[in-house]
């Protein structure tokens, strides 16, 4: 066997392997022997075809086929002869079987970078810490009360605090615009979640009141197609419901499974504790891994890119299904995703080259230790949790990536130059605008 490997485009290689041409030759007859015992033709017995007229009549399927297996057989041993891992499964793309003396074939594909971890040392990271504030349980606390308020029909006019049940439709230009229209719409007033006037004119109304609002969206507004424009909203009051408070007591702790306040307020500190430190987690392993791949230029095979795109795809897809939304058939191209997927391949390289460089390797104490940290989260169902990944390596791969993906943050945390910043529990609890 004689290879010849070739450097193309950034990642991409093309190699090339040359056998005699007897060995195709043979394997072509070796094809046509097993097709023999199932081919029939005229004035032959099933299986008595002579391999002449079987190259006569099927010669192009079995060279085909011949080319396919030489190339599995064979494919293998020529890369390790070049010295040469492929990204994604090779592509042939050259075949030449009408030599006298050599068979040849030649394959394309994608290489892993060659990448050189840069100085930990000169990079610069954020890390941000948050201290949870009396105020803070207090406000959560209220967001714990606000769920349970309970709202009764009533027959007076509204008022701020009160829940509305209405019917409405936006009108622009004469036209309802898209998702300017709903019916039984609940609305809580004094809360400002419509736009400025919205709320105000639908104050000191009874039900089965019909209101016509003539408003501005505001220029900021967050729809581009509707801000600035004027609206009219015909609006239709259903029922004024007035809001019962609840008083924080036992039977308020129960709703929350809990026996009373001091038991309530406990697991709610704790709630806010584990909420804070996975978000934080999450962000500042974020400021590292960005650190890191702006530090680190390398390029990454399209094939993998695609290949992560297509995943992100599925999972957008995937998740709509189970928000009720149809997420079949649509136009959106996997390539949107090419950013993001870009990204995460790099980093996947990155993360593994670095792991590589230090011999990091998840320990079974270390899988063990951050299973029963993620099992926390699931409650009485935490030992399923556990055991649903152990039962399956290709599960616990995934527990292993993270924790390999720890040994690197700490890593780089311990040699980079790390600012710490204090921020607010809302600042990294509410989404941002």
């Amino acid at each position: 066997m004689k290879t010849s490997l070739e450097t193309l485009d950034g990642l991409k290689r093309s190699l090339t392997v040359e056998l005699p041409i007897d060995i195709f030759k043979k394997k072509a007859d070796q094809v046509l022997q097993k097709m023999a015992p199932q081919v029939a033709i005229d004035g032959f017995r099933k299986g008595k075809v002579p391999l002449s007229i079987l190259r006569k009549q099927f010669g192009a399927n079995a060279s085909s086929d011949a080319v396919n297996e030489i190339v599995n057989e064979t494919l293998s041993d020529a890369l390790t002869e070049v010295k040469s891992t492929p990204a994604a499964q090779p592509m042939i793309t050259k075949v030449d079987s009408e030599n006298k003396t050599n068979f040849s074939y030649t394959v394309e594909f994608e290489v892993f970078p060659e990448i050189k971890v840069g100085d930990f040392s000169k990079l610069k990271i954020d890390q941000t810490t948050v201290k949870i504030t009396k105020a803070d349980e207090d406000r959560t606390m209220e967001g714990l009360k606000e769920q349970s308020i309970e709202y009764k029909a009533v027959k007076r006019k509204s008022k701020d605090g009160d829940r509305l049940s209405i019917d409405f439709k936006g009108l622009i230009d004469g036209k309802v615009f898209e998702g300017g229209e709903a019916t039984n719409f609940n609305i809580v007033l004094g809360k400002g979640s419509m736009i400025a006037g919205f709320e105000e004119g639908l104050t000191d109304v009874v039900a089965d009141k019909a209101v016509t609002l003539d408003l501005v969206f505001p220029k900021e507004y967050h729809a581009p197609q509707l801000a600035g424009k004027a609206v009219v909203f015909e609006v239709k009051i259903n029922e004024v419901a007035s809001p019962k408070v609840p008083t924080l007591d036992a039977k308020f702790a129960k709703k929350f499974g809990e026996k009373d306040m001091d038991a309530l307020q406990k697991s709610m500190k704790e709630q806010m504790r584990v909420e804070i430190d996975n978000r934080l987690s999450n962000q500042n392993k974020d400021a590292i891994f960005n650190a890191l791949l702006m530090a680190n230029e390398f390029d990454v095979p399209q094939g993998s890119v695609d290949n992560e795109a297509r995943n992100l795809l599925s999972e957008m897809e995937a998740r709509m299904e189970q928000q009720g939304m149809p997420s079949k058939g649509g136009s959106l191209p996997a390539s949107t995703f090419n950013g993001e997927a870009t990204r995460r391949v790099k980093l996947g390289l990155l993360v593994s080259q670095i792991a590589s460089d230090n011999n990091f390797v998840a320990s079974k104490k270390q899988l063990d230790e951050k299973l029963e940290e993620m099992s926390q989260a699931y409650g009485e169902n935490s030992q399923q949790m556990v055991d649903y990944y152990n039962e399956d390596p290709t599960r616990l791969s995934s527990i292993e990536l993270l924790v390999v993906e720890k040994m690197v943050s700490d890593l780089v945390l311990e040699k980079a130059k790390v600012t710490s910043k204090s921020k607010k529990f809302q600042e990294v609890t509410q989404p941002q605008a």
